[in-house]
């Protein structure tokens, strides 16, 4: 059984940095594209950047400059550096990866439990 676990987050001041793990668990084969995303009050989930298996990377318009995504695939761990944080940044962060378990089965997409992040102005 695959599952990604999440660490990170909190509360933290306008201006501000904070980073988020995610490791990936259980029987993985391979992952492909890792990446986060988030959820604020009242809006839909939106992405926030994501990362190939060979290292190229994707931002939103609204962090980019701002936020840096990695990963290190032998520990099948993805990390979101988030610097000069924003209120607007506030919400429900999720890590994603397109996990492969192995034989019989298909590449799919697993989600982390979520992880809230507040900015306070």
């Amino acid at each position: 059984q695959v599952q990604l676990v999440q660490s990170g987050g909190g509360l933290v001041q306008a201006g501000g940095s904070l980073r988020l793990s995610c490791a990936a668990s259980g029987s993985i084969f391979s992952i492909n594209a890792m990446g986060w995303y988030r959820q604020a009050p009242g809006k839909q989930r939106e992405l926030v950047a994501t990362i190939t298996s060979g290292g190229i990377t994707n931002y939103a318009g609204s962090v980019k400059g701002r936020f840096t995504i990695s990963r290190d695939n032998a520990k099948n761990t993805v990390y979101l550096q988030m610097n000069s944080l924003k209120p607007e940044d506030t919400a429900v962060y999720y890590c994603n990866a397109d996990i492969f378990p192995g034989y019989g089965f298909e590449y799919r997409p697993y989600w982390g439990q979520g992880t809230q992040v507040t900015v306070s102005s």
